[in-house]
């Protein structure tokens, strides 16, 4: 990635949120900065492709006076759009955030800023997912300056060396100042313990709706992995691929007779 000159900034916190912002100042510090991100909130949406219906595209001015584009998509929908030639600069790599709360363990299967960076690399483009560690309690303004400068020493890194074909990164950086990040763990996907639960409810005209709530998600601190190194003031920094397939379990289910009537 030595040649890195154009860098697609999204995220799934909508065109205007400020860690977005954030990262993309950063990301100009390195190369030239394209920005299209969804026109909303898109957290929790996962990895989406919208076939039903046409995408749009608006630019936006941000609050620094720069100019980004928004898109009626889903995080995944703005990178596929951007990689499939609505811009005729090559891009180079996609950095997507800085997500306002951490995504650990199976989180990413429900991340819009995770799943960003995995559209990139269907497509066969480097792509790297930020998220900001923060308290569940955390009320006040986030400040992403010191995430953010950390994401562009990860990145300088990045065009020093170059990621195995297929792979994309999902960093969490805990919300700390600068000098009480210990440094970065190369980490494993921890175990995250979601405490959800359904609230049945009755609409004013009598018809029953569901609402998924429940209390944040806690982890498993284990060694090595991305909760375990975030609890402890590490930044993770995880290697994922797209390949799901749980390849100690082929040799068992090869033996099985998968065809074999039932007896009655």
């Amino acid at each position: 990635m030595s040649e890195l000159k154009h860098i697609l900034v999204t995220n799934d916190d909508g065109v205007t949120a400020p860690g977005l912002l954030a990262l993309a100042q950063e990301m100009r510090k390195i190369a030239r900065v394209t920005i299209l991100a969804p026109d909303r909130n898109w957290s929790g949406g996962g990895h989406v492709k919208t076939l039903d219906r046409p995408l749009r595209t608006r630019e936006v001015i941000l609050s620094d006076g720069s100019v980004a584009l928004s898109s009626d998509g889903a995080p995944s929908d703005c990178v596929a759009l951007a990689l499939l030639g609505y811009f005729e600069e090559k891009i180079d790599l996609v950095v997507s955030g800085i997500n306002p709360m951490a995504n650990l363990g199976h989180d990413v299967t429900y991340s819009g800023t995770v799943t960003a960076a995995m559209e990139a690399i269907i497509w066969e483009v480097p792509g790297v997912a930020f998220s900001l560690g923060t308290n569940e309690n955390h009320r006040q303004p986030l400040d992403y300056s010191v995430a953010a400068g950390l994401a562009g020493r990860i990145v300088d890194t990045l065009c020093r060396h170059k990621l195995q074909p297929g792979m994309l990164l999902n960093v969490n950086i805990p919300y700390l100042p600068l000098d009480q990040i210990k440094g970065t763990r190369i980490t494993r996907q921890g175990l995250r313990v979601y405490r959800d639960r359904l609230d049945r409810r009755v609409d004013p005209r009598g018809r029953e709706y569901f609402w998924i709530g429940g209390d944040a998600p806690t982890g498993i601190p284990e060694d090595g992995s991305d909760v375990g190194a975030i609890s402890t003031g590490y930044i993770s920094i995880t290697p994922m691929q797209l390949d799901l397939t749980m390849y100690s379990a082929i040799p068992t289910l090869g033996d099985w007779d998968w065809l074999s009537q039932v007896s009655s």
